[in-house]
C-alpha cells in the first residue's frame, strides 16, 4: 500500500506561483509512474501532469503547459507540482495519484491523496 499527502495549497492572486507537494509512505514509490489531477467544484476530475518512473517522461495537459512543472525525488519518496503564473480558471483541489503506467487517465492510478485547496484569486 501506498499513502500519499499532498500539501503546498493555498490561496494565491493571479500571476502568483504555489509549489504542491506529495509525500508518498509505505513504501517506495521509485517504480511508479505518478500523477497530479484536480477537480474544480462542480466539474469531473482532470489530469494536469503526470511523470513516469524515472522522470524521463513527462505529460501535461494543454492548458498548464509552460506554467506547470512536475518532478520528482525518488531517495525522498515524493514528487512536486511546481506552479507558475497562476490563473482563476486554476482553482482547483490537486489530488496525487500513483500507479503502474504514465497516463492522462484516471482509472489506471492505484493510489490517490486526499488533495490539497488551490484558490486562484482574480
Amino acid at each position: 500500500q501506498v499513502q500519499l499527502v499532498e500539501s503546498g495549497g493555498g490561496l494565491v492572486q493571479a500571476g502568483g506561483s504555489l509549489r504542491l507537494s506529495c509525500a508518498a509512505s509505505g513504501r517506495s514509490i521509485s517504480s511508479y509512474a505518478m500523477g497530479w489531477f484536480r477537480q474544480a467544484p462542480g466539474k469531473e476530475r482532470e489530469f494536469v501532469a503526470a511523470i513516469n518512473w524515472s522522470g524521463g517522461r513527462v505529460l501535461y495537459e494543454d492548458s498548464v503547459k509552460g506554467r506547470f512543472t512536475i518532478s520528482r525525488d525518488n531517495a525522498k519518496n515524493t514528487v512536486n507540482l511546481q506552479m507558475n503564473s497562476l490563473k482563476p480558471e486554476d482553482t482547483a483541489v490537486y489530488y496525487c495519484a500513483a500507479g503502474p503506467s504514465t497516463t492522462t487517465k484516471i482509472a489506471p492510478y492505484d493510489y490517490w491523496g486526499q488533495g490539497t485547496q488551490v484558490t486562484v484569486s482574480s
